[in-house]
C-alpha cells in the first residue's frame, strides 16, 4: 500500500467466528482483542523493524494495537509472509494504556548468545522508536490505520484479488 500516510505491506484478518479473548488492563479495563466479528488490521511500513497489528471491534473502534519487533520477512514457497521476531513487543488501548512486554525473553535471547549485540540494541531501539511514533499521539496513529482500513477494504469491495507477494 502506497497513500499519504502509510507506505508499507498490509494484511486484513476477518475473525468470523471463536470465542472473545481480553486483555484486562489499568487504564482500559476488559479490552477484546480477538473474537468473532473483529477484524484485524496487520502492518509493516517501509524503513521499520515492526509487525503492527491493530484490532478492530464489530463497529470498526479501535480495541488496541500489538506491535512485533522484528529483524526482517520473507516469503514462504507458498507465497505467506514469514517474519523473524525479535521478542519485545509493544502494546497499547486507545485509553492510553502502554505495556512493553516480553523485555526478559529479549535479555535472554542476548545473554545466551541467540542474539549479537547489534540485534538486541537494534530491537530495544525499534521498541522506543514505536512508543515515540505510535503511542505519543494515539489520534494520528488511529487515524493512520482508519485511513488504511478503509482503503483496503474499499480495494476488496471493489473487486480487486488478493495479492501475494507481488502476483494476482
Amino acid at each position: 500500500v502506497d497513500l499519504d500516510c502509510f507506505h508499507g505491506l498490509v494484511s486484513l484478518i476477518q475473525l468470523t467466528d471463536g470465542e472473545t479473548l481480553y486483555w484486562e488492563l489499568p487504564k482500559a479495563g476488559k479490552v477484546a482483542v480477538a473474537g468473532a466479528g473483529m477484524t484485524w488490521l496487520q502492518l509493516i511500513p517501509d524503513e521499520t523493524h515492526r509487525l503492527i497489528t491493530v484490532m478492530y471491534l464489530p463497529d470498526r473502534a479501535v480495541s488496541g494495537w500489538y506491535v512485533d519487533v522484528m529483524e526482517g520477512y520473507e516469503y514462504a514457497e507458498d507465497g505467506v509472509l514469514i517474519y523473524e521476531d525479535k521478542y519485545l513487543d509493544v502494546y497499547f488501548t486507545p485509553q492510553g494504556d502502554m505495556v512493553i512486554d516480553d523485555r526478559d525473553e529479549l535479555d535472554a535471547a542476548y545473554e545466551s548468545g541467540e542474539l549479537t549485540k547489534e540485534q538486541y540494541e537494534a530491537a530495544l531501539l525499534e521498541g522506543e522508536s514505536i512508543v515515540a511514533e505510535l503511542c505519543s499521539d494515539l489520534d494520528a496513529t488511529t487515524k493512520m490505520c482508519d485511513a488504511v482500513l478503509h482503503y483496503v477494504e474499499q480495494r476488496i469491495a471493489d473487486g480487486e484479488p488478493a495479492m501475494v507477494k507481488g502476483k494476482v
